[in-house]
């Protein structure tokens, strides 16, 4: 039986993080230690946190806490050659085990994530002056990226002058055969012409069916990927000759860097969109973006647009 590892960390933080507290799950009702006390901290921990019994559990050794009356401990999980490690306090009569999320308030934890993202030379909408970045790491042949890209376009309509939106991939290969082709193609034509890149998006996300066809080899959608790449070079007059090679090349080096930033930030399905920090997964419908978006632009003392004045989306970068 398979077994992602990752899904179970992520699962096990997410119950072990709630509500930014603590989490209670030592035996209150005692009046002494626990014969085995490192046993019923591990019985607590897989209970609590939902551990697989083949998940192994190791208490490691207490050691002095900024929190009176309580020790630090540390537990970890670990699967074959993975683990990770949680953190823990742990009172000195051996009665509570709490988990805190401890958060730095001098910290903008936005700022810090954005930080993280590359943009440079990357094609744009909308303002590319603006102070509400969008970034969406997108999947061509994802059937959800295709419904946020269209709601973006939509969006831009009564937005573009107040956000800039940037794409950058993150292409689900193990089930989207050819989105990594897409990705590679759309970056071939972002380093010579912006508005070739975003006829390309905007093309292969209204496609995604007809490129896949039925029953189609992967080789027979992948040539197509490439010639609605080429046609879109061709119609705003590139170098052909570099757009050529590229394609045949295939060069991976920004599609890896694209998906390093992106896991680093915890990307893990697609689309995942970030609002000047502020991150939503999945295809959110048009009035839960605009909330986010207006959200984001109060936040800069900005006010969010009429929607009876409508600003024209504009493409920039190259």
């Amino acid at each position: 039986m398979s077994f992602d590892f990752k899904q179970v960390q992520e699962f096990m933080l997410r119950r072990l993080f709630i509500a930014l507290s603590l989490l209670a799950v030592g035996c209150h009702a005692q009046s002494a230690p626990p014969a085995n006390l490192n046993l019923r901290i591990e019985q607590q921990v897989r209970s609590t946190l939902q551990v697989p019994p083949y998940v192994k559990i190791a208490v490691g050794q207490r050691s002095p806490s900024e929190f009176t009356g309580y020790d630090n401990l540390k537990v970890t999980l670990s699967l074959g050659q993975k683990t990770k490690d949680l953190d823990f306090l742990i009172s000195k009569d051996n009665k509570t085990l709490m988990s805190v999320s401890k958060i730095d308030l001098t910290k903008d934890p936005y700022a810090d994530i954005m930080n993280k993202i590359d943009i440079k030379g990357r094609p744009y909408r909308g303002n590319k002056d603006a102070k509400v970045l969008v970034v969406v790491y997108d999947d061509y042949q994802c059937p959800f990226c295709s419904r946020m890209h269209e709601t973006i376009v939509d969006t831009l309509k009564t937005y573009g002058d107040r956000i800039k939106v940037v794409y950058k991939d993150f292409p689900l290969v193990e089930i989207h055969p050819w989105a990594g082709r897409a990705a590679v193609d759309s970056e071939c034509l972002a380093n010579l012409s912006s508005g070739a890149f975003w006829d390309f998006a905007d093309y292969v996300h209204g496609n995604g069916p007809s490129i896949s066809g039925h029953g189609r080899p992967l080789g027979v959608q992948e040539a197509e990927v490439d010639r609605i790449a080429t046609q879109m070079g061709q119609r705003h007059a590139v170098d052909m000759t570099k757009l050529t090679a590229c394609i045949k090349e295939q060069p991976h080096a920004q599609l890896d860097a694209s998906m390093k930033e992106a896991e680093s930030l915890g990307v893990q399905a697609t689309p995942s969109i970030f609002v000047n920090g502020m991150k939503m997964d999945g295809a959110v419908s048009e009035d839960a973006f605009k909330a986010v978006l207006d959200q984001a632009l109060a936040d800069v003392g900005e006010s969010a647009p009429a929607a009876s004045a409508p600003a024209a989306a504009k493409s920039g970068s190259k």
